[in-house]
Formats: structure tokens, sequence, C-alpha cells
């Protein structure tokens, strides 16, 4: 795999990223600052590829069946808009240019797998822990984030850079994909709590798989939570709404190749598309994921993943294929449970 190395000083990944986000930069420092940002984006593959084959051996050893692992380079929207939303942000200290994902069965292994990486040697060191799901943002999004710096003497050019390690239940990414999806057809930021209030309401109590609830609704019992997140999905037209959007697209072209997939969902034409790249492959793929970003129209969206094969792909990152099944059957599984109960 051919591997890119940082060619910039992280003052200068820092003064780019202020570039572009600065409204009254000049064209001629944007198109360098865009060269830094890609530069430095790339370079994060390497740590990643590195840490997930870590992450399949633990999974593996601690006996975690039927997990998904999946990694991608952050999207130049999704950089710049955390950029402009947390103020003090620097571009060389973002934690998640480079993410990696395990996707297990239920909450209880997302700890388990938690515990390994905590409680067992790791040569890189551990900078950061957020568990959203023993304290779950006001969104309902719940998962577990593990910031590392990289440390390698082998590969010192990478040492320093940051990667996250997010682990989540099966229900909590399909929750996610569900948010994302409709945020998406709505153009309204729900993960970053923009939106309608009862939309963001609604996905803030649908969660209901046994962890601590969100603040506001502590006092709610679990028959009534039930009741309410029913109540609103059949109101606000939930599921009536992701079936339409995932049953639109069904048209996906793709060459199958393992290593790399840029994934371009255009959603007005209602079309998935997937370029594959072999792993020797990077530099090519992470130039044609820059060019793909520098051309994007309104209602496209892009991002560059791996780890997994062609077959995985969907359901690694659904959301990307509007696929929210999932958690449609999570509100067919809630409706039965209420019946059950007195």
């Amino acid at each position: 795999m051919t591997k890119p190395t940082p060619q910039f000083s992280r003052t200068q990944v820092n003064r780019a990223g202020n570039i572009l986000i600065d409204p009254n930069s000049r064209d001629s420092e944007r198109e360098w600052a865009i060269d830094v940002l890609n530069n430095w984006r790339s370079c994060h593959a390497y740590p990643i590829n590195t840490f997930q084959a870590t992450l399949r051996n633990r999974i593996k050893r601690i006996d975690l069946k039927q997990t998904i692992v999946a990694q991608r380079l952050k999207r130049h929207t999704s950089i710049l808009n955390k950029l402009k939303r947390i103020p003090g942000m620097d571009l060389a200290r973002m934690q998640d240019i480079g993410g990696l994902r395990a996707v297990v069965n239920t909450f209880n292994q997302v700890k388990v797998l938690e515990g390994d990486y905590r409680h067992s040697w790791f040569q890189h060191e551990l900078i950061t822990t957020t568990d959203y799901i023993a304290n779950p943002k006001t969104t309902g999004y719940r998962s577990v984030h593990l910031v590392y710096k990289y440390s390698n003497e082998k590969n010192p050019a990478y040492n320093g850079l940051r990667v996250e390690l997010q682990i989540r239940s099966k229900l909590q990414h399909a929750w996610a994909t569900a948010v994302e999806t409709l945020g998406t057809f709505l153009d309204q930021a729900l993960k970053s709590s923009e939106g309608e209030k009862e939309l963001l309401d609604f996905f803030a109590l649908a969660h209901l798989e046994g962890c601590p609830p969100v603040p506001g609704y502590e006092e709610l019992s679990k028959k009534n939570a039930y009741k309410k997140v029913l109540k609103d999905a059949k109101r606000l037209k939930i599921k009536d709404k992701l079936q339409a959007f995932s049953v639109a697209t069904r048209k996906i072209t793709t060459r199958k190749v393992s290593g790399f997939h840029l994934i371009i969902l255009d959603t007005n034409r209602k079309l998935v598309s997937v370029a594959s790249y072999g792993r020797e492959r990077l530099e090519e793929a992470s130039d044609d994921y820059a060019k793909a970003e520098r051309n994007l129209q309104k209602g496209v969206q892009v991002v560059l993943v791996s780890g997994v094969t062609v077959g995985l792909l969907k359901r690694a990152y659904p959301n990307y294929f509007l696929d929210t099944t999932e958690f449609i059957k999570a509100l067919v599984r809630i409706s039965n449970r209420a019946r059950l109960m007195v």
C-alpha cells in the first residue's frame, strides 16, 4: 500500500483549517489550504489500517462473533463544519479525521470490547474516553468513543496522529443510520441537534435498549416510553418516510474489488455508486476522493471507506445506502413488547 506521509507542519495544517472556514480568504489561499487538508487527511489511512488489524485480532480473541469492522476518512464538509461549530478547534488536533468503527451485537458486548482495550496493553496512547451509553447525548446518540495517539518507532512519520475508535451495538448503529438518513432527505442536521423539535424528541427516546435514558426522560417508565415512541412514530410517519427513502436506492453500481471504496450517494437521482480500489491504490483513491469533493453538488455525499468487502459495505455504512431496515425492525419489536405489557 502506498503510504502518504505528512508534508506540512502542524502549524501549517492549523492555518489551512482557519483559511478554509474564513469566508474572506482568497482563492489562492484556499487552493493551498485544500491541498494541505487532503494530504493531512490521507495520512490517517495508514494508522487506521494498523488499528483495524489490531481490532480484528481482539474481536477474535474475545469471541465477539458477527462484529462489523469498518473505517473511513472524514469528509471535507464534516471536517469544516466541526471547525466552525467548535470554538478553538484546531485541524491538527481533530480526533476523528481517521475513524474506526466496531458494531457488535449488544450493548453489553460494547462494554466487553471497551474493557479489553482499557485493561490490556496497547502501544498507542489513549488520550480520551467518552461513554455516550452511560451518559447519552441529548439527541439520543449512544456509543463509546476511544481516541488514541498513534505511536510506532518503525513509522515515526505518523506519530501523534489521532485515531478515533467507535464501539456501537447493532441497535445503536441502526438508530444512527435512521437519524442520518432522515436528516439527509429533510436537509436537517438532526445528528447535531439541529432540526424539527418533534423529530429530535422522537429520536431522543427511540432507543430503548436498556441503557440509561437521555436527560429529561428519567422519570418515564418503560411502558410509557414504548407508548410514546410508537405514538410519535405513527404521527410523524417515521416508518413510511424511511421506507420510501430506502426503496428509492436500489440501483448500485460497483466493481467487485476489496480494499478502498469511494461511495457516492446522489439523493437527487436516488442513486448510489461505488468505485473500488485495491489496497495498493490508496493514493489514487485519495486523489479521486478529493476530486469528487471539489465538484460536489447539493444533494450529493461522498466518502472513502475501507476495512470491509464490497458485500459488507451496506451493513457497515447503511446511511450511504439509505438502508434503515434494522431501525424499522426495532420499531416493530417495540410494538410487540408494548402489547405484552400490562
